[in-house]
C-alpha cells in the first residue's frame, strides 16, 4: 500500500488507540465530556448547535451532554443575545480544575504516543497535521 493510501488508516488507528488510552485513565469525565469542555474553554460564547457540529453529534445528544456538564458545575448556558431561542456556552467556576485534570491526562497519552520521537520530529508531525487540518476544513 502506498504511503498516501495509508494516511487515513493510520490516523484512524492512532485516534482509536489514543481513545483507548484515555479510557484507561481514571478521569472524572467521559472523553466526550472532556472534548466538549475543552472546546467550550477555547471558544467561550459558542452556541450549543455549533458545539454539536464540532463534536459531530446530534443537537439532542449535545443538550444532554451540556445538561450533565451544567449539573456538575462545569458549563453555564446563557441566552444568545442575538437569538433568544439559542444558548451560548461558558465555563463555570468548577471548570478550571477539571480542565487541568484533562490537560494532565492528555499530556500523558500524548507523551506515550510520541515516545521515541525527537522534538524536531514532534514539531514536524504537528506542523504537517495542521496543514492537513487546514486543507480539509470546510470553507463554504
Amino acid at each position: 500500500m502506498s504511503a498516501i493510501r495509508e494516511i487515513g488508516f493510520l490516523i484512524t488507528d492512532v485516534k482509536r488507540m489514543m481513545r483507548r488510552q484515555y479510557l484507561k485513565q481514571d478521569m472524572s469525565v467521559t472523553p466526550m465530556q472532556a472534548r466538549a469542555l475543552v472546546y467550550v474553554s477555547r471558544n467561550e460564547g459558542l452556541r450549543q448547535v455549533a458545539l454539536a457540529e464540532i463534536l459531530e453529534i446530534q443537537p439532542i445528544t449535545t443538550a444532554r451532554l451540556i445538561d450533565q456538564l451544567s449539573e456538575d458545575g462545569l458549563v453555564e448556558r446563557r441566552p444568545d443575545p442575538k437569538d433568544r431561542r439559542a444558548h451560548c456556552l461558558y465555563l463555570a467556576e468548577g471548570a478550571r480544575s477539571r480542565l487541568d485534570e484533562i490537560d494532565l491526562f492528555v499530556e500523558n497519552v500524548n507523551q506515550k504516543a510520541v515516545e521515541g520521537m525527537s522534538l524536531e520530529e514532534i514539531e514536524q508531525l504537528t506542523r504537517l497535521l495542521k496543514i492537513m487540518h487546514t486543507n480539509l476544513l470546510d470553507k463554504e
